[in-house]
């Protein structure tokens, strides 16, 4: 089962090293890592994509706990939360394909953030499936390059990841 585990840690060097350390050292997968400060700058807060069943998260969250910059772990798929990504697709953009790629950013809420005489960078967020929904939806042959961030989570409501 795929899980997002958030972490609030102390915005130090190597900080960062010893948590995928951790993983890669038990054979466990990342599927997806961010990390930035927060609004407190002595602290960052990582969102790590991962899959497993709930004995496996458990145990990850144990070891995260140990380590000494880990100052609080929460597994977001335990309750309520929002998740997004983030998309910047350059796309070529000639002729009729010009109004079509423009449509398309319509329909799925992106924006047009580049434009030049033969490509649109196009901006879309949204969680994982509809961003593969854009992709699938326009011809893989406009596809110049693209730019994914991952997911980010944060619990609904007052659920907060907060010291």
């Amino acid at each position: 089962m795929r899980h997002i585990i958030s972490i609030l840690i102390e915005n130090e060097p190597g900080a960062l090293s010893r948590v995928v350390g951790l993983f890669s050292a038990r054979g466990y997968n990342i599927e997806n890592l961010n990390v930035a400060p927060t609004e407190d700058g002595s602290l960052s807060r990582m969102t790590i994509v991962t899959s497993g069943s709930d004995d496996i998260i458990e145990q990850i969250t144990k070891l995260l706990n140990r380590l000494i910059e880990v100052v609080k772990v929460v597994d977001l798929t335990e309750g309520p939360y929002i998740e997004r990504e983030l998309m910047l697709i350059k796309v070529r953009a000639v002729g009729k394909e010009r109004e079509e790629m423009k449509r398309m950013a319509d329909i799925f809420r992106g924006r047009i953030i580049d434009v030049t005489d033969r490509a649109y960078t196009i901006e879309l967020t949204g969680d994982g499936p509809k961003l593969d929904a854009f992709i699938e939806a326009i011809d893989r042959t406009a596809i110049l390059e693209t730019v994914r961030t991952g997911s980010s989570g944060i619990g609904r409501g007052e659920r907060v990841l907060k010291v």
